[in-house]
Protein backbone atom coordinates (compact mmCIF):
# COMPACT_ATOMS: atom_id res chain seq x y z
CA UNK A 1 0.00 0.00 0.00
CA UNK A 2 1.34 3.42 -0.94
CA UNK A 3 2.39 5.83 1.77
CA UNK A 4 0.07 8.37 0.11
CA UNK A 5 -3.08 6.50 1.13
CA UNK A 6 -5.28 9.09 2.79
CA UNK A 7 -3.36 11.98 1.25
CA UNK A 8 -6.60 13.84 0.58
CA UNK A 9 -8.00 13.78 4.10
CA UNK A 10 -4.56 14.51 5.52
CA UNK A 11 -4.24 17.61 3.36
CA UNK A 12 -7.74 18.78 4.24
CA UNK A 13 -6.99 18.38 7.93
CA UNK A 14 -3.73 20.31 7.65
CA UNK A 15 -5.35 23.26 5.90
CA UNK A 16 -8.55 23.38 7.94
CA UNK A 17 -6.74 23.05 11.28
CA UNK A 18 -4.51 25.93 10.32
CA UNK A 19 -7.65 27.84 9.40
CA UNK A 20 -8.93 27.45 12.96
CA UNK A 21 -5.85 29.43 14.01
CA UNK A 22 -6.56 32.10 11.42
CA UNK A 23 -3.91 30.94 8.94
CA UNK A 24 -4.70 30.74 5.26
CA UNK A 25 -2.55 28.91 2.72
CA UNK A 26 0.09 31.00 0.99
CA UNK A 27 -0.46 28.88 -2.11
CA UNK A 28 -4.08 28.82 -3.37
CA UNK A 29 -5.80 25.47 -3.69
CA UNK A 30 -7.37 26.26 -7.10
CA UNK A 31 -5.40 26.80 -10.28
CA UNK A 32 -7.13 30.00 -11.38
CA UNK A 33 -6.22 31.84 -8.19
CA UNK A 34 -2.76 30.24 -8.17
CA UNK A 35 -2.16 31.60 -11.66
CA UNK A 36 -3.51 35.07 -10.79
CA UNK A 37 -1.31 35.46 -7.72
CA UNK A 38 1.77 34.07 -9.46
CA UNK A 39 1.33 36.58 -12.26
CA UNK A 40 1.19 39.44 -9.75
CA UNK A 41 4.55 38.53 -8.23
CA UNK A 42 6.32 37.69 -11.51
CA UNK A 43 8.18 40.05 -13.83
CA UNK A 44 6.84 40.61 -17.32
CA UNK A 45 9.79 38.69 -18.75
CA UNK A 46 9.29 35.74 -16.40
CA UNK A 47 5.56 35.54 -17.05
CA UNK A 48 5.98 35.73 -20.82
CA UNK A 49 8.39 32.80 -20.80
CA UNK A 50 6.72 30.51 -18.26
CA UNK A 51 3.03 31.20 -18.96
CA UNK A 52 3.24 32.08 -22.65
CA UNK A 53 2.48 29.84 -25.58
CA UNK A 54 3.04 29.58 -29.30
CA UNK A 55 1.28 31.86 -31.76
CA UNK A 56 -2.27 32.80 -30.83
CA UNK A 57 -2.30 30.36 -27.90
CA UNK A 58 -4.75 27.96 -29.56
CA UNK A 59 -2.82 24.85 -28.51
CA UNK A 60 -2.80 25.97 -24.89
CA UNK A 61 -6.55 26.56 -25.00
CA UNK A 62 -7.12 23.28 -26.79
CA UNK A 63 -5.26 21.42 -24.05
CA UNK A 64 -7.76 22.68 -21.51
CA UNK A 65 -10.78 22.21 -23.78
CA UNK A 66 -9.79 18.57 -24.20
CA UNK A 67 -9.97 18.00 -20.45
CA UNK A 68 -13.20 19.97 -20.22
CA UNK A 69 -14.74 17.68 -22.83
CA UNK A 70 -14.72 14.74 -20.40
CA UNK A 71 -16.77 14.34 -17.22
CA UNK A 72 -16.19 11.90 -14.37
CA UNK A 73 -19.05 9.55 -13.52
CA UNK A 74 -18.55 8.58 -9.84
CA UNK A 75 -19.55 5.15 -8.55
CA UNK A 76 -20.94 4.77 -5.04
CA UNK A 77 -20.49 2.46 -2.04
CA UNK A 78 -17.13 1.02 -3.03
CA UNK A 79 -16.32 0.23 0.59
CA UNK A 80 -12.68 1.27 0.14
CA UNK A 81 -11.31 3.26 3.07
CA UNK A 82 -7.81 3.85 1.71
CA UNK A 83 -6.46 4.39 -1.78
CA UNK A 84 -3.24 3.08 -3.29
CA UNK A 85 -1.91 5.81 -5.58
CA UNK A 86 1.31 4.02 -6.48
CA UNK A 87 2.28 3.04 -10.03
CA UNK A 88 5.02 0.96 -11.61
CA UNK A 89 7.10 2.89 -14.14
CA UNK A 90 10.25 1.60 -15.82
CA UNK A 91 10.95 -0.97 -13.13
CA UNK A 92 10.45 1.32 -10.15
CA UNK A 93 7.43 1.82 -7.89
CA UNK A 94 6.39 5.46 -7.70
CA UNK A 95 4.23 6.65 -4.78
CA UNK A 96 1.91 8.55 -7.15
CA UNK A 97 1.27 8.83 -10.90
CA UNK A 98 2.48 12.45 -10.91
CA UNK A 99 5.97 13.49 -12.05
CA UNK A 100 7.40 17.00 -12.33
CA UNK A 101 7.95 18.03 -15.93
CA UNK A 102 11.26 19.63 -16.90
CA UNK A 103 10.89 23.42 -17.08
CA UNK A 104 13.77 25.50 -18.36
CA UNK A 105 15.03 28.83 -17.02
CA UNK A 106 13.17 28.34 -13.74
CA UNK A 107 15.25 31.03 -12.04
CA UNK A 108 12.96 33.52 -13.75
CA UNK A 109 10.46 32.57 -11.04
CA UNK A 110 12.93 32.28 -8.16
CA UNK A 111 16.65 32.00 -7.48
CA UNK A 112 18.14 28.49 -7.26
CA UNK A 113 14.90 27.27 -8.78
CA UNK A 114 16.03 23.75 -9.61
CA UNK A 115 17.37 23.16 -6.10
CA UNK A 116 14.07 24.26 -4.54
CA UNK A 117 12.12 22.07 -6.93
CA UNK A 118 14.44 19.12 -6.31
CA UNK A 119 14.00 19.35 -2.54
CA UNK A 120 10.23 19.69 -2.85
CA UNK A 121 10.10 16.67 -5.15
CA UNK A 122 12.15 14.63 -2.70
CA UNK A 123 9.99 15.72 0.25
CA UNK A 124 6.82 14.60 -1.52
CA UNK A 125 8.19 11.42 -3.09
CA UNK A 126 7.69 12.85 -6.57
CA UNK A 127 10.02 12.07 -9.46
CA UNK A 128 11.62 15.24 -10.81
CA UNK A 129 12.69 15.30 -14.46
CA UNK A 130 15.75 17.53 -14.25
CA UNK A 131 15.73 20.09 -17.03
CA UNK A 132 18.50 20.19 -19.61
CA UNK A 133 17.86 23.94 -19.57
CA UNK A 134 18.08 24.18 -15.78
CA UNK A 135 19.62 26.96 -13.72
CA UNK A 136 21.47 24.61 -11.34
CA UNK A 137 23.77 21.78 -12.41
CA UNK A 138 22.25 18.31 -12.26
CA UNK A 139 24.88 17.19 -9.75
CA UNK A 140 23.79 19.88 -7.28
CA UNK A 141 20.15 18.86 -7.71
CA UNK A 142 21.01 15.19 -7.21
CA UNK A 143 22.86 16.03 -3.99
CA UNK A 144 19.85 17.99 -2.76
CA UNK A 145 17.55 15.03 -3.45
CA UNK A 146 19.56 12.27 -1.79
CA UNK A 147 18.29 8.92 -3.03
CA UNK A 148 14.95 10.34 -4.20
CA UNK A 149 13.85 9.51 -7.75
CA UNK A 150 14.92 11.76 -10.62
CA UNK A 151 15.10 11.47 -14.39
CA UNK A 152 17.04 13.69 -16.78
CA UNK A 153 15.78 15.53 -19.84
CA UNK A 154 18.11 15.67 -22.83
CA UNK A 155 18.08 18.20 -25.63
CA UNK A 156 20.05 16.74 -28.50
CA UNK A 157 22.95 19.10 -29.20
CA UNK A 158 24.66 19.65 -32.53
CA UNK A 159 27.82 18.39 -30.82
CA UNK A 160 27.66 14.61 -30.40
CA UNK A 161 30.41 14.58 -27.76
CA UNK A 162 28.34 16.98 -25.69
CA UNK A 163 25.36 14.63 -26.02
CA UNK A 164 27.50 11.81 -24.64
CA UNK A 165 28.86 13.99 -21.86
CA UNK A 166 25.38 14.99 -20.68
CA UNK A 167 24.21 11.37 -20.79
CA UNK A 168 27.22 10.22 -18.78
CA UNK A 169 26.67 12.91 -16.17
CA UNK A 170 22.98 11.97 -15.89
CA UNK A 171 23.95 8.35 -15.26
CA UNK A 172 26.50 9.38 -12.65
CA UNK A 173 23.94 11.67 -10.98
CA UNK A 174 21.58 8.75 -10.39
CA UNK A 175 18.99 9.49 -13.06
CA UNK A 176 16.43 6.72 -13.41
CA UNK A 177 15.66 7.47 -17.05
CA UNK A 178 16.76 9.61 -19.97
CA UNK A 179 13.93 11.76 -21.34
CA UNK A 180 14.79 12.95 -24.85
CA UNK A 181 12.75 15.96 -25.93
CA UNK A 182 11.95 15.71 -29.65
CA UNK A 183 9.73 18.74 -30.26
CA UNK A 184 12.22 21.57 -29.71
CA UNK A 185 14.77 21.16 -32.45
CA UNK A 186 14.06 24.86 -33.02
CA UNK A 187 12.22 27.33 -30.82
CA UNK A 188 8.56 27.90 -31.61
CA UNK A 189 7.00 31.27 -32.45
CA UNK A 190 6.33 32.73 -28.99
CA UNK A 191 4.88 36.23 -29.31
CA UNK A 192 4.97 37.07 -25.60
CA UNK A 193 8.75 36.60 -25.53
CA UNK A 194 9.23 38.15 -28.96
CA UNK A 195 7.30 41.29 -28.04
CA UNK A 196 9.74 41.83 -25.18
CA UNK A 197 12.77 40.79 -27.21
CA UNK A 198 13.42 38.37 -24.37
CA UNK A 199 15.17 35.00 -24.43
CA UNK A 200 16.46 33.98 -20.99
CA UNK A 201 19.28 31.87 -22.42
CA UNK A 202 20.77 34.95 -24.09
CA UNK A 203 21.32 36.35 -20.57
CA UNK A 204 22.87 33.13 -19.32
CA UNK A 205 19.73 31.86 -17.58
CA UNK A 206 18.91 28.20 -18.09
CA UNK A 207 22.33 27.06 -19.32
CA UNK A 208 23.79 25.68 -16.08
CA UNK A 209 23.94 22.11 -17.43
CA UNK A 210 26.21 23.46 -20.16
CA UNK A 211 28.51 25.77 -18.22
CA UNK A 212 29.08 22.90 -15.76
CA UNK A 213 29.93 20.44 -18.55
CA UNK A 214 33.57 19.71 -19.42
CA UNK A 215 32.89 19.14 -23.11
CA UNK A 216 30.92 22.38 -23.38
CA UNK A 217 33.69 24.31 -21.65
CA UNK A 218 36.14 22.82 -24.14
CA UNK A 219 34.01 24.08 -27.03
CA UNK A 220 33.88 27.55 -25.43
CA UNK A 221 37.66 27.57 -25.07
CA UNK A 222 38.05 26.68 -28.73
CA UNK A 223 35.69 29.52 -29.63
CA UNK A 224 37.74 31.98 -27.59
CA UNK A 225 40.78 30.99 -29.61
CA UNK A 226 39.20 32.37 -32.77
CA UNK A 227 38.80 36.07 -33.72
CA UNK A 228 35.44 37.48 -32.76
CA UNK A 229 33.48 40.52 -33.84
CA UNK A 230 33.31 43.36 -31.35
CA UNK A 231 29.85 43.58 -29.77
CA UNK A 232 27.70 46.64 -30.28
CA UNK A 233 27.70 48.71 -27.09
CA UNK A 234 24.23 49.80 -25.95
CA UNK A 235 22.56 50.17 -22.58
CA UNK A 236 20.71 46.93 -23.25
CA UNK A 237 23.94 45.15 -24.15
CA UNK A 238 25.51 46.31 -20.88
CA UNK A 239 22.53 45.01 -18.90
CA UNK A 240 22.77 41.69 -20.74
CA UNK A 241 26.48 41.45 -19.96
CA UNK A 242 25.76 42.05 -16.28
CA UNK A 243 23.12 39.31 -16.36
CA UNK A 244 25.51 36.91 -18.08
CA UNK A 245 28.13 37.60 -15.42
CA UNK A 246 25.66 37.02 -12.59
CA UNK A 247 24.35 33.78 -14.06
CA UNK A 248 27.72 32.29 -14.97
CA UNK A 249 29.50 30.09 -12.40
CA UNK A 250 32.11 31.90 -10.32
CA UNK A 251 32.53 35.37 -8.88
CA UNK A 252 30.61 38.21 -10.45
CA UNK A 253 33.52 40.66 -10.77
CA UNK A 254 35.80 38.03 -12.25
CA UNK A 255 33.10 37.06 -14.73
CA UNK A 256 32.55 40.69 -15.65
CA UNK A 257 36.20 40.99 -16.72
CA UNK A 258 36.22 37.63 -18.50
CA UNK A 259 35.16 36.87 -22.08
CA UNK A 260 33.96 33.40 -21.03
CA UNK A 261 30.36 34.21 -19.93
CA UNK A 262 29.55 35.91 -23.24
CA UNK A 263 31.28 33.17 -25.23
CA UNK A 264 29.34 30.54 -23.26
CA UNK A 265 26.02 32.13 -24.15
CA UNK A 266 26.96 32.46 -27.81
CA UNK A 267 28.17 28.85 -27.90
CA UNK A 268 24.98 27.63 -26.27
CA UNK A 269 22.81 29.48 -28.76
CA UNK A 270 24.81 27.95 -31.61
CA UNK A 271 24.71 24.29 -30.56
CA UNK A 272 22.12 23.61 -27.83
CA UNK A 273 19.63 21.84 -30.11
CA UNK A 274 20.03 19.97 -33.36
CA UNK A 275 17.49 20.90 -36.08
CA UNK A 276 18.60 17.80 -37.98
CA UNK A 277 17.56 15.37 -35.23
CA UNK A 278 16.34 12.17 -36.88
CA UNK A 279 15.31 8.62 -36.06
CA UNK A 280 18.85 7.62 -37.01
CA UNK A 281 20.17 9.73 -34.13
CA UNK A 282 17.68 8.17 -31.73
CA UNK A 283 18.64 4.66 -32.86
CA UNK A 284 22.11 5.22 -31.34
CA UNK A 285 20.78 5.66 -27.81
CA UNK A 286 20.89 1.98 -26.90
CA UNK A 287 24.64 2.03 -27.50
CA UNK A 288 25.13 5.28 -25.58
CA UNK A 289 23.27 4.71 -22.33
CA UNK A 290 22.22 2.01 -19.91
CA UNK A 291 19.26 4.14 -18.77
CA UNK A 292 15.65 3.53 -19.84
CA UNK A 293 14.88 5.82 -22.77
CA UNK A 294 11.76 7.99 -22.76
CA UNK A 295 10.86 9.97 -25.90
CA UNK A 296 8.97 13.18 -25.18
CA UNK A 297 6.87 15.26 -27.57
CA UNK A 298 5.13 12.56 -29.61
CA UNK A 299 1.61 13.30 -30.88
CA UNK A 300 1.13 11.09 -33.95
CA UNK A 301 0.39 7.36 -33.60
CA UNK A 302 2.86 6.47 -36.38
CA UNK A 303 5.63 8.25 -34.46
CA UNK A 304 4.60 6.39 -31.33
CA UNK A 305 4.84 3.04 -33.12
CA UNK A 306 8.22 3.94 -34.55
CA UNK A 307 9.52 5.01 -31.15
CA UNK A 308 8.47 1.70 -29.63
CA UNK A 309 9.90 -0.27 -32.54
CA UNK A 310 13.16 1.59 -31.94
CA UNK A 311 13.19 0.32 -28.37
CA UNK A 312 11.90 3.31 -26.42
CA UNK A 313 10.86 2.28 -22.91
CA UNK A 314 8.17 4.95 -22.64
CA UNK A 315 6.61 7.85 -24.53
CA UNK A 316 5.52 11.24 -23.25
CA UNK A 317 2.52 12.39 -25.26
CA UNK A 318 3.10 16.13 -25.21
CA UNK A 319 2.74 19.33 -27.22
CA UNK A 320 5.22 21.10 -24.93
CA UNK A 321 2.48 22.86 -23.02
CA UNK A 322 1.35 24.60 -26.19
CA UNK A 323 4.69 26.41 -26.47
CA UNK A 324 5.97 25.08 -29.79
CA UNK A 325 3.27 24.74 -32.47
CA UNK A 326 0.18 26.92 -32.52
CA UNK A 327 -3.08 25.15 -33.40
CA UNK A 328 -1.62 21.71 -32.65
CA UNK A 329 -3.65 18.76 -31.43
CA UNK A 330 -4.33 18.64 -27.70
CA UNK A 331 -2.09 16.20 -25.87
CA UNK A 332 -5.07 14.50 -24.23
CA UNK A 333 -6.71 13.90 -27.62
CA UNK A 334 -3.43 12.53 -28.96
CA UNK A 335 -3.15 10.24 -25.94
CA UNK A 336 -6.45 8.58 -26.80
CA UNK A 337 -5.40 8.03 -30.41
CA UNK A 338 -1.95 6.74 -29.49
CA UNK A 339 -3.24 4.36 -26.81
CA UNK A 340 -5.68 2.91 -29.32
CA UNK A 341 -2.82 2.48 -31.79
CA UNK A 342 -0.20 0.89 -29.53
CA UNK A 343 -2.40 -1.18 -27.24
CA UNK A 344 -2.48 -1.46 -23.45
CA UNK A 345 1.11 -2.46 -22.68
CA UNK A 346 3.46 0.42 -23.64
CA UNK A 347 4.11 3.06 -20.99
CA UNK A 348 2.49 6.36 -21.99
CA UNK A 349 2.85 9.53 -19.96
CA UNK A 350 0.67 12.60 -20.56
CA UNK A 351 2.08 16.11 -20.48
CA UNK A 352 0.42 19.48 -21.20
CA UNK A 353 -2.75 20.91 -19.72
CA UNK A 354 -2.75 19.13 -16.34
CA UNK A 355 -3.90 21.58 -13.67
CA UNK A 356 -5.21 19.48 -10.77
CA UNK A 357 -6.02 16.07 -9.39
CA UNK A 358 -9.23 15.65 -11.37
CA UNK A 359 -7.20 16.17 -14.56
CA UNK A 360 -4.79 13.46 -13.43
CA UNK A 361 -7.76 11.12 -12.89
CA UNK A 362 -9.11 11.91 -16.37
CA UNK A 363 -5.75 11.31 -18.06
CA UNK A 364 -5.32 7.99 -16.28
CA UNK A 365 -8.82 6.90 -17.27
CA UNK A 366 -8.03 7.69 -20.91
CA UNK A 367 -4.89 5.57 -20.99
CA UNK A 368 -2.00 7.40 -19.35
CA UNK A 369 0.21 5.47 -16.95
CA UNK A 370 1.24 8.73 -15.30
CA UNK A 371 1.23 12.47 -15.94
CA UNK A 372 3.72 15.31 -15.92
CA UNK A 373 2.92 18.50 -14.00
CA UNK A 374 4.48 21.74 -15.25
CA UNK A 375 3.22 25.30 -14.91
CA UNK A 376 1.32 24.81 -11.62
CA UNK A 377 4.42 23.97 -9.62
CA UNK A 378 6.31 26.84 -11.24
CA UNK A 379 3.60 29.18 -10.01
CA UNK A 380 4.01 27.70 -6.54
CA UNK A 381 7.73 28.44 -6.80
CA UNK A 382 6.99 32.07 -7.64
CA UNK A 383 4.71 32.43 -4.62
CA UNK A 384 6.65 30.62 -1.90
CA UNK A 385 9.84 29.07 -3.19
CA UNK A 386 10.37 25.40 -2.44
CA UNK A 387 7.50 25.34 0.05
CA UNK A 388 5.24 26.64 -2.68
CA UNK A 389 6.29 23.83 -5.02
CA UNK A 390 5.67 21.32 -2.25
CA UNK A 391 2.23 22.78 -1.54
CA UNK A 392 1.21 22.54 -5.19
CA UNK A 393 2.32 18.91 -5.40
CA UNK A 394 0.50 18.00 -2.19
CA UNK A 395 -2.65 19.78 -3.36
CA UNK A 396 -2.70 17.95 -6.70
CA UNK A 397 -2.13 14.58 -5.02
CA UNK A 398 -4.76 15.35 -2.40
CA UNK A 399 -7.35 16.20 -5.04
CA UNK A 400 -6.50 13.02 -6.94
CA UNK A 401 -6.90 10.95 -3.77
CA UNK A 402 -10.23 12.56 -2.89
CA UNK A 403 -11.48 12.20 -6.47
CA UNK A 404 -10.59 8.51 -6.36
CA UNK A 405 -12.38 8.13 -3.03
CA UNK A 406 -15.52 9.83 -4.29
CA UNK A 407 -15.46 7.97 -7.62
CA UNK A 408 -15.11 4.57 -5.93
CA UNK A 409 -11.62 3.72 -7.18
CA UNK A 410 -9.33 2.12 -4.57
CA UNK A 411 -6.21 2.11 -6.76
CA UNK A 412 -4.82 3.45 -10.01
CA UNK A 413 -5.67 0.30 -11.97
CA UNK A 414 -9.35 0.81 -11.19
CA UNK A 415 -9.39 4.23 -12.90
CA UNK A 416 -10.80 3.17 -16.25
CA UNK A 417 -12.53 4.73 -19.20
CA UNK A 418 -16.01 3.64 -18.13
CA UNK A 419 -15.79 6.22 -15.33
CA UNK A 420 -15.81 9.01 -17.91
CA UNK A 421 -18.39 10.36 -20.29
CA UNK A 422 -17.68 12.53 -23.30
CA UNK A 423 -19.70 15.71 -22.84
CA UNK A 424 -19.01 16.82 -26.41
CA UNK A 425 -20.87 13.87 -27.88
CA UNK A 426 -24.56 14.59 -28.35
Amino acid sequence: MSTTAGAGLSRLNTIYRAGVLGRRPRVPADFAELERRARRVSSAVAWAYVAGGAGAGRTMRRNREAFDGWAIVPRMASGAVDRDLSVELLGRRHPTPVLLAPVGAGALMGADSDLHIARAAAATGTTYILSNQGCNPMEDCAAAMGDASRWFQLYWSKDEDLVDSLIGRAEAAGAGALVVTLDTTVLGWRPQDLNLGSLPFSRGQGIAQYTSDPRFRQIVAERLGRPAARPQVTLGAIRTLLAMSRNHPGRFLANLRSPVPRASVETFLDIYSNPGLSWDHLATLRERTRLPVVLKGILHPDDARRALDLGADAIVVSNHGGRQVDNAVASLDALITIRDAVGPDPVLLLDSGVRGGADVFTALALGANAVLLGRPYMYGLALDGGRGVEDVIRNVIAELDLTMALAGTPDIASITGDLLTNTQVR
